[in-house]
């Protein structure tokens, strides 16, 4: 379940706000205390959002929003009872990532919470499906090893084995706990096809020029 931080001080608000995202299926969490240490309130809340009131006792929204940004990418929608193009603006260029005026209206402020979640969530999708080790990507989505300007293609089973040591780095990973996982996601593969596959992996490495890769520990297994 994502959690919700409501930064607002307006009490009947911050009321309204939590019953309507718990009923919404999020998990809810409030900063009530104004002081100069908000900053690091919001980040050790840990959550996946967070509503932000511009206007706070003795405290400037967009300066706790630059501030947040120093350090954190946890998307921030504004609530703020400012309605002009200007205000908007300053909310975008300080790091938010939507805003919603007051008195804001209970569907659209879940959508553009809703909107705002996916957008993140896609963007992580995406970030995984590149790993980087060493200077050498693995781009999972064009089945891709990459080193500077060079790249060669992967077979699926080539993908597979390297994505297993690509999420297993600076670890040993035994032959048999390999060919375990290569059977659960359907690539059928025995020891010897293993040492084959890794042989032509090997290779691949070599004509974009990465040598030494992946280390065989003798006995044990395979680390990057």
């Amino acid at each position: 379940m994502q959690r919700i931080l409501i930064v607002e001080d307006d009490r009947n608000i911050a009321r309204e706000l939590k019953v309507l995202l718990k009923n919404a299926n999020y998990e809810v969490e409030e900063i009530v205390r104004f002081s100069e240490g908000i900053v690091n309130d919001i980040l050790r809340k840990n959550v996946d959002l967070i509503l932000l009131d511009m206007n706070l006792p003795n405290m400037d929204g967009l300066l706790i929003c630059s501030k947040l940004r120093e350090t954190s990418e946890t998307p921030i929608i504004f609530l703020t009872g400012n309605t002009t193009s200007m205000d908007e603006l300053n909310c975008m260029t300080r790091g938010g990532d939507d805003y919603v005026t007051k008195p804001y209206q209970a569907p659209i402020l879940l959508a553009r919470i809703a909107a705002v979640l996916k957008r993140i969530k896609k963007n992580e999708s995406r970030d995984e499906m590149q790993l980087v080790h060493k200077g050498v990507t693995l781009d999972v989505a064009a089945g891709q090893l990459r080193f500077g300007d060079q790249k060669t293609e992967l077979s699926k089973n080539e993908l597979k084995i390297l994505y297993y040591l690509f999420t297993h780095t600076d670890v040993i990973v035994n032959r048999t706990e390999m060919i375990d996982y290569l059977w659960d996601q359907e690539v059928y593969i025995d020891d010897n096809t293993l040492s084959v596959n890794m042989t032509r992996i090997r290779s691949k490495l070599d004509s974009i020029g990465v040598s030494e890769f992946i280390e065989t520990k003798r006995g044990m297994g395979y680390k990057i």
